[in-house]
């Protein structure tokens, strides 16, 4: 993959905006060097010539300061290694957890009934599988709320806090939510693919929708669009919809190549901080 670095003319725009007074730069191009320089030495290097010949005064300030810190830094401990806590906290939130744990119990309290009424119907309505679709999306909005999670503001305002942030969060629920459902589905006798692409489908639904008016509003759309036409309509008719069955997977897979299409080609829109929502 071809890295694209910061052009001479981004980097002066960068440092004049930097300097008290200096020009605005658009948010996003402000977010996109500084996650760039978290990880490109030799564009550090190229900053740092460059505010030496562009803001001398912040050059010796800089300097200076360093010289007085140099050496006070050599005498100070290394940080010891990052317990499990603090790596699991790039991946997960406080405020995940009860949804998630919400999750497993509708999960498991589908699986109870669907046992209970277990039988030779084909056509009797399994809850898991009706419920499967729109699981994960409680712990994606969750993920990505600003109500719900205290630290949202310091999260979102970091270089880092796009799309690759918000991925890593949804893998973490997908994760808990997915091998509750494939167990649920081994006890039911529902197959893996009738829950599982509805299941994909919905959370890059949820995500693609999240670019354009936000995660916890895509959340809540999908979800009661879904309760609504689906759900409703299958517990009211005694059978389980058209849309779950076996014929109707290969919608469910392009709804699915469809919003990972968008989240791909809208993946600029989450470096904005106004699509943190």
């Amino acid at each position: 993959m071809t890295v694209e670095h910061p052009s001479a003319r981004l980097l002066a725009a960068y440092i004049d905006d930097c300097a008290p007074g200096g020009s605005t730069i658009a948010a996003d191009e402000v977010w996109a060097v500084e996650a760039h320089l978290e990880t490109c030495p030799a564009c550090r290097d190229r900053l740092s010539a460059a505010v030496g010949t562009a803001q001398p005064a912040v050059a010796a300030l800089t300097a200076a300061v360093w010289s007085e810190l140099e050496p006070q830094l050599a005498a100070v401990a290394p940080a010891p290694p990052r317990r499990l806590a603090a790596r699991l906290s790039t991946w997960t939130t406080p405020a995940m957890t009860p949804w998630l744990a919400m999750v497993l119990v509708v999960t498991a309290l589908a699986l109870l009934l669907d046992r209970a009424n277990d039988g030779p119907d084909p056509d009797r309505i399994s809850l898991l599988l009706v419920l499967a679709p729109v699981l994960p999306v409680g712990g994606v909005a969750a993920a990505w709320s600003r109500g719900l999670d205290p630290a949202y503001e310091l999260t979102a305002a970091t270089p880092r806090a796009g799309l690759p942030l918000l991925l890593r969060r949804t893998a973490a629920v997908l994760a808990v939510v997915l091998p509750a459902l494939l167990l649920g589905g081994w006890a039911t006798g529902v197959t893996a693919a009738q829950w599982l692409l509805p299941c994909l489908a919905f959370t890059s639904t949820t995500l693609a929708l999240g670019a354009l008016v936000g995660v916890t509003r895509a959340a809540v759309a999908v979800a009661a669009g879904w309760l609504a036409l689906v759900v409703a309509p299958t517990l009211a008719a005694g059978r389980t919809a058209a849309v779950l069955r076996a014929d109707g997977l290969p919608v469910w897979g392009v709804v699915l190549a469809l919003g990972v299409a968008v989240v791909v080609a809208r993946r600029g829109a989450w470096t904005a901080p106004g699509e943190h929502r």
